[in-house]
C-alpha cells in the first residue's frame, strides 16, 4: 500500500492507524510559536464508529494509506435477519 505524510493529510484521507482503518473528519495545521509545527486530526474508525478526538501527528510521520470502495445503494427491505439492497 502506498504512505502519505501526515502534513499531507486531509478531510476525507483514510488510513491505517493503531491496528483499524479511520477516515480524518476534521484535521489542523498547528504552527505553535515555540517548538516544531504538528497536525491535529479527529478520526473515525471506518468499521467501529469509535472517534478519536485530538491525535496529533509529526508532519513528517509516514502513515500507511487504506483503499476503501464506496457503493451507493438503495435500502429496499428487512427480511427478518438480512437487509436487501
Amino acid at each position: 500500500m502506498a504512505q502519505i505524510l501526515a502534513g499531507d493529510i486531509r478531510k476525507g484521507v483514510t488510513f491505517e492507524y493503531k491496528s483499524g482503518t479511520y477516515t480524518v473528519t476534521e484535521f489542523q495545521h498547528v504552527k505553535p510559536g515555540k517548538g516544531a509545527a504538528f497536525v491535529r486530526c479527529t478520526l473515525k474508525n471506518v468499521v467501529t464508529g469509535q472517534v478519536l478526538s485530538n491525535e496529533t501527528f509529526n508532519p513528517t510521520a509516514k502513515l500507511e494509506t487504506a483503499e476503501v470502495q464506496t457503493t451507493k445503494m438503495t435500502y429496499s427491505y428487512f427480511d427478518g435477519e438480512f437487509y436487501v439492497f
